[in-house]
């Protein structure tokens, strides 16, 4: 099984922590050079120094804030005039707080639909071309099980997640005769600090300890347990490889069995 990534350049978003961060190093692990993608540079420094160079890699990052696409824009064009080839772009960006769809103001929505599907927008617009050039790409996008299993009380986030997943479906059909495969990975219940906020929010709507929640989350999860960041990211990096280049426009579920649809 070919998994060897030397010589191909990452893109990771949102790897200063979490499923981001892990992604990163196992794409690191498997040859690949990285770059970073976060708003904290602090963050993104101490991130790039743990990243695996054994085989020469070269890691850097970009500091880009998501919540402004324009600037998201800028950033990545600034990046690419010093490192023009990327083979693979993973687009993750952290979900919208929770709550009843109901009750959500437009304007979450707008910002939200920015975050994920503009900017994922610009920065596949970036890198296609160089993708192209090498007959050559790999677009994985972290959204959630929530496009196949709409989640209650993350109502927007449900909204948003669906129509990146359309996004990328419709990429891999474009792109496919290209050697570009795209991808959505979708994370069950996993141990981030987005769970954490999960477990804050249910506790509060329901009166019940943090600890009470996480135990009726994982009931519901067959393996009786919440997913590590680093068990998605095994599946992130996979479908980066040349192993998976057959594999183009599925959703993944990695949450433990979780998800009751097919």
């Amino acid at each position: 099984m070919n998994l060897d990534l030397t010589g191909k350049t990452a893109l990771v978003c949102g790897s200063t922590q979490g499923i981001g961060l892990a992604s990163a190093l196992e794409l690191a692990l498997l040859g690949a050079n990285v770059t970073l993608v976060a708003r904290n540079e602090e963050k993104l420094r101490e991130a790039v120094d743990t990243l695996d160079t054994s085989a020469g890699q070269l890691h850097r990052y970009v500091v880009a804030d998501f919540a402004d696409p324009e600037n998201v824009k800028e950033a990545i064009e600034n990046y690419l005039r010093l490192v023009p080839d990327v083979h693979i772009l993973v687009n993750n960006t952290g979900g919208p707080s929770g709550g009843p769809i109901i009750d959500a103001d437009p304007d979450q929505f707008l910002k939200t639909f920015q975050m994920h599907v503009i900017n994922n927008q610009f920065l596949a617009q970036a890198v296609v071309p160089s993708m192209k050039r090498a007959h050559y790409g790999r677009i994985v996008n972290i959204i959630s099980t929530s496009v196949k299993q709409p989640i209650v009380g993350l109502g927007v986030s449900n909204t948003i997640r669906g129509a990146v997943a359309s996004w990328s479906k419709t990429l891999s059909l474009e792109l496919g005769p290209f050697g570009i495969t795209s991808n959505n990975v979708l994370p069950g219940y996993t141990v981030t600090s987005r769970l954490d906020s999960v477990l804050d929010m249910r506790s509060k709507n329901s009166g019940k300890s943090k600890d009470e929640v996480a135990q009726e989350l994982q009931s519901s999860i067959p393996i009786r347990r919440f997913s590590e960041a680093k068990e998605v990211a095994a599946a992130v990096a996979f479908l980066c490889t040349p192993a998976a280049a057959s594999i183009s426009g599925i959703n993944l579920p990695v949450d433990g069995g979780r998800t009751e649809s097919m």
